[in-house]
């Protein structure tokens, strides 16, 4: 493994590369960093060059310095880690917010990837309910700070949270570690981000959608209604998972990731 960072746009964006082969670049969600992946990493890191960057303001990556920052700041970050890799194609998987980040890249860099993957993660826009669900956040962030915050919320995300509770406490351990105004920033981000349903129309390669049964934050019906979209579409449901299968069910995730790559 080699850690590297780049400097963009005045921020100091730290990433990981595993081995050699195919290039795959896996996208944390929101109020995760890097290691979120770490099943996957260990599983695939022999069969593939995994680069895996920690999103500006999580992990050890800096949060950007803008006021207004958008979800196509963050593709053109992830753009400059391709940049400075010499990636002239890749596969690119997101998981939630990752995911968002990954079709507005597919967006504003048509051609460079040879595949994406969607990981409980789409193309809507946000609706009334859920802008009016993010600004809440915002709010109880504001006043309670990132941990209170990510301790109230990461449990909802997991289908057994007793089942998944040493999961729930490490993610949960690493709260402190995020800026208040890191997720204020993404959910800022999120809550503009365009409609990207006519990004995956027009997507020739692969798409690969990974669904939670349990999902409320992408909930299962909506990920069926995208995966007609693409030219190629590769659809799997988790059907112990919600939001977080990678952990949730991390050997069926590994084999479905690794069939996909195989794939391409």
């Amino acid at each position: 493994m080699k850690a590297k960072h780049i400097v963009w746009n005045g921020s100091q964006i730290s990433y990981k590369i595993y081995c050699e082969g195919k290039p795959v670049v896996l996208l944390h969600g929101f109020g995760e960093d890097s290691s979120i992946w770490d099943a996957q990493i260990n599983f695939l890191k022999e069969k593939f060059r995994l680069i895996v960057p920690d999103l500006p303001g999580s992990g050890a990556s800096a949060m950007l310095p803008n006021k207004d920052v958008q979800i196509s700041d963050y593709a053109a970050c992830v753009k400059a880690i391709f940049d400075e890799e010499k990636l002239s194609a890749a596969i690119l998987i997101g998981h939630s917010m990752g995911g968002y980040i990954s079709l507005s890249f597919a967006e504003k860099y048509p051609g460079i990837l040879s595949a994406l993957g969607l990981f409980h993660s789409g193309a809507y826009a946000d609706d009334a309910e859920k802008i009016a669900t993010r600004k809440k956040a915002i709010e109880f962030i504001q006043k309670n700070g990132s941990r209170s915050f990510l301790q109230t919320s990461i449990p909802g995300l997991f289908y057994d949270a007793e089942k998944s509770k040493p999961e729930i406490d490490i993610l949960v351990g690493k709260a402190n570690g995020f800026l208040p105004e890191a997720l204020i920033q993404y959910y800022r981000a999120m809550i503009v981000r365009p409609d990207t349903t006519e990004v995956l129309r027009q997507f020739n390669e692969p798409v690969l959608f990974i669904a939670g049964e349990h999902d409320k934050a992408i909930p299962l019906a909506h990920s069926l209604q995208q995966c007609h979209l693409p030219v190629h579409a590769h659809i799997h449901i988790l059907r112990h998972s919600a939001h977080m299968g990678m952990r949730e069910e991390a050997l069926k995730s590994n084999e479905i990731l690794a069939q996909f790559l195989h794939s391409i």
